[in-house]
């Protein structure tokens, strides 16, 4: 092919940020994820990119494409910041969640609530005074015990696994 990927220059970092997260706005997570992965070819310790990365990742989730939720896992995982870890592994297994449930996956969407509301309670336990996480656990519970096809799939037998597909 020929081509070759250009640098930022570091100056440019702050600015390229600025524009992922415009992008995640404009519902262009693979523009985001582009910015980001240059940001992070320039500096491996960004945080704001390994965050906006995740959730651009995250954003994708409901095309289904196979690896999106574990890039955006180990995306959140190397956050330093313990409370942005934990909470933002919490909104990846939210976002899978509801990815599974658009895809009628009633049994993995309802592991994936518990498993992301497991990170809720921690991030809440980390700093208290922060509402993100109570927010988040509650729609949770809300959409567990709104939606038909959930509260089925809590009521039957189950095992404590994200699988595929139903």
């Amino acid at each position: 092919m020929g081509f070759e990927l250009k640098r930022l220059p570091r100056a440019s970092l702050g600015a390229a940020i600025d524009k992922a997260a415009h992008y995640r706005d404009l519902n262009q997570p693979e523009e985001a994820e582009s910015i980001c992965r240059d940001v992070l070819d320039v500096d491996p310790d960004h945080a704001s990119a390994w965050k906006l990365l995740g959730l651009a990742l995250t954003d994708r989730l409901a095309s289904g494409e196979v690896g999106l939720l574990e890039a955006a896992l180990d995306a959140f995982e190397r956050l330093a910041d313990e409370y942005e870890r934990v909470y933002h592994l919490g909104v990846a297994w939210e976002r899978a969640a509801k990815a599974h449930l658009e895809r009628e996956e009633a049994h993995s969407a309802v592991a994936a609530f518990e498993r992301a509301m497991s990170f809720f309670e921690e991030a809440e336990a980390l700093r208290p005074e922060h509402p993100d996480p109570v927010l988040r656990w509650n729609r949770c519970v809300r959409l567990m015990s709104s939606h038909p096809r959930l509260r089925a799939a809590l009521q039957a037998p189950r095992e404590d696994q994200v699988h595929l597909g139903d």
